[in-house]
């Protein structure tokens, strides 16, 4: 059993159109689900303090929907006066509510793709009191039925209150969390999974949400790679939010990137650095002496990973552990390749991580490098000569060629018009995390405006509730 919601209470004043005073009550309650246990490879813990941000857009949001309540028309009867008001016929009213209480539920659960959604809400709402003030032709006898168009106009705007809010929840604000990313496609060759793999889960002052974390070769989008690694543990709680990445996060990328085949670097004549050539012909004369290809012809390196790399991450650092082979041969012209060495390669890397803008980016450098013959030991120490020129090598070649690829980074999972500020990424045994500031670059009524379907005229009166007009005389 874990806990599914999140508990988040918003008090403040409430305004409609009617310049409304009173207070807004809005809960997110925890509930139990049932659920297998799996860790996730990426984690997000919304402090209070983030909590306390989304509050105060959240009541912006609210408010500005209230403003779009109106009063549909009035009509009774008062003695032998027949009345019916629409659109206040000429003139204005000045309106005022006193007392207004407006108490909401919103349960949030993952939907069946892994998305984040308000499933249901409760509301209810009251407004205590109302004043009235009269103006135009028809004044004095507004004035006289103030009595009945007040208690009119009290009753149709509390019934509006809740559809409003229900569809301002399940349909507006349910199309802002469309916008965070759950499959997507990072480049040409792999993409990640940031579905849900459980309800959100709550204590008493945060919010936390488990993804899968998970990279996929985009030739296999079905494979499922088992997540051993430890499960993010964050603790922090000075900034807005925490994104946790564990091992298999980075490993399950780079196991992707191994299985779409794009771990080889392949360097040919010109592209070869010219020290690295001399050296290379020096060392492997007897073998181009012996097999009498054209002395002439070019060299061909071709760097293979062997095996999907592994990251370790520790407090004192991230590391990427590489093995791969290097395959040095000539290339005659219209002849077979010729090989002259296959060697094995055990490299280390160190890895930056960082956060720029919403994406997450690492930085590569090699840390350790060692080279040995794959047939025998004897070939192992000729092959000591080689080991500074192609570290050199990897340095200033190979390494940048890796990191402009990595450049581009990966979204983190946050809804469109929030933003981070003031990361800061900290290491942990076995994950990392990275704590910023939240920061709305767009309102949530701009992002959802931008997105908001044009409704069929079918479509907004099904999803929109009927403002019934009313006869005051009847409550």
């Amino acid at each position: 059993m874990s806990p599914g919601q999140s508990l988040l209470t918003l008090l403040s004043a409430s305004r409609c159109e009617m310049a409304a005073r009173g207070s807004l009550l809005l809960l997110f309650l925890p509930s139990l689900v049932t659920a297998s246990h799996s860790p996730p490879g990426c984690k997000i813990r919304i402090t209070s303090k983030g909590l306390d941000l989304v509050k105060q857009e959240g009541l912006r949001f609210v408010e500005q929907e209230l403003q779009n309540i109106t009063v549909s028309d009035l009509h009774g009867s008062e003695g032998q006066f027949q009345y019916n008001i629409s659109h206040y016929d000429i003139g204005s009213i000045n309106a005022s509510a006193d007392g207004v209480h407006i108490y909401t539920v919103l349960q949030l659960a993952k939907d069946e793709a892994g998305r984040l959604k308000i499933s249901n809400m409760t509301c209810s709402a009251s407004i205590a009191r109302m004043h009235a003030g009269f103006s135009g032709t028809l004044r004095k006898v507004y004035e006289f039925l103030s009595t009945f168009i007040v208690t009119g106009m009290r009753y149709l705007l509390s019934q509006q209150i809740c559809p409003s809010l229900e569809h301002a929840s399940l349909v507006l604000l349910n199309s802002l969390l469309d916008t965070v990313p759950v499959r997507n496609y990072v480049d040409e060759h792999i993409g990640i999974d940031y579905s849900l793999l459980r309800d959100p889960s709550i204590t008493t002052d945060t919010l936390e949400l488990d993804f899968k974390g998970m990279f996929f070769p985009r030739v296999r989008e079905d494979q499922e790679l088992e997540n051993h690694a430890v499960e993010p543990v964050i603790k922090e709680t000075e900034r807005m939010v925490y994104v946790a990445f564990s091992e298999y996060f980075f490993d399950s990328a780079m196991h992707s990137y191994f299985q779409a085949g794009v771990l080889t670097i392949e360097l040919q004549g010109e592209k070869v650095p010219k020290d690295l050539e001399v050296l290379l012909r020096a060392t492997f004369f007897g073998t181009i002496f012996m097999l009498s290809p054209s002395v002439d012809a070019p060299l061909r390196l071709v760097l293979q990973v062997s095996a999907p790399p592994r990251c370790t991450i520790k407090p004192s650092g991230t590391s990427v552990s590489v093995s791969a082979f290097l395959n040095i041969s000539l290339v005659p012209p219209d002849r077979p390749p010729v090989q002259l060495s296959s060697m094995a390669m055990e490299t280390k890397l160190s890895a930056k991580v960082f956060l720029q803008g919403k994406a997450l980016r690492v930085q590569l450098d090699l840390r350790r490098f060692r080279i040995y013959s794959k047939q025998s030991a004897l070939e192992s120490l000729a092959l000591f000569s080689l080991q500074a020129p192609l570290k050199t090598l990897l340095q200033l070649t190979i390494m940048p060629i890796i990191n402009e690829r990595t450049k581009k980074g990966v979204q983190i999972p946050l809804p469109e018009g929030m933003d981070f500020t003031r990361e800061v990424v900290t290491n942990h045994a076995g994950f990392l995390t990275v704590g910023a500031d939240l920061h709305f670059s767009k309102g949530l009524r701009e992002v959802i405006e931008k997105y908001r379907p044009v409704p069929t005229a079918t479509a907004y009166s099904s999803s929109q509730p009927a403002e019934p007009s009313l006869d005051p005389s009847s409550l």
